[in-house]
């Protein structure tokens, strides 16, 4: 009889456990439908292309700026594998216009593009288990920009 009870309370809180995994999000994606909230982050990430069903984390980004010429980084959540999401950027962003001007495949995935006077930089890190499969970090900056080191004191 003991064992029973016992058995019933580790699946009950193995059971809430699962219920407020499953619960948990970030919370700060725009919400909508899948149109109006691709609309959204093209007005503020402009001629960048995302992968499908990719959602802005808000509380991870710093976006300043919006449309063709914001700075700063964006982090997204993937629902597609790291190497799919790769395969992604490698394709999508030179027909966007971008050039390619390094890209490094391993556990933490680095691709770099240049277009015009800009550079993105996009990091590829897989999710956790409860959560996104990918984890996407882009970062947008002035190509040229005037970078001084600091000074030693």
């Amino acid at each position: 009889m003991i064992q029973l009870k016992r058995f019933k309370s580790i699946a009950s809180a193995l059971i809430l456990s699962l219920l407020l995994a499953a619960c948990a999000t970030s919370g700060d994606s725009p919400t909508g439908t899948p149109g109006e909230v691709q609309e959204i982050q093209l007005q503020l990430l402009g001629d960048m292309p995302l992968p499908a069903a990719s959602r802005i984390i808000g509380s991870d980004s710093l976006i300043i700026g919006r449309g063709d010429n914001w700075v700063g980084r964006v982090v997204l959540s993937g629902v597609q594998t790291p190497t799919d999401i790769y395969a992604f950027f490698q394709s999508e962003y030179p027909r966007a216009g971008w050039t390619t001007v390094s890209a490094v495949k391993s556990k933490t995935s680095i691709l770099v593009f240049t277009k015009g006077d800009r550079t993105s930089t996009i990091e590829l890190n897989e999710g956790a288990f409860s959560g996104p499969k990918t984890i996407i970090t882009i970062t947008a900056s002035p190509k040229n920009a005037n970078v001084v080191a600091p000074s030693k004191k």
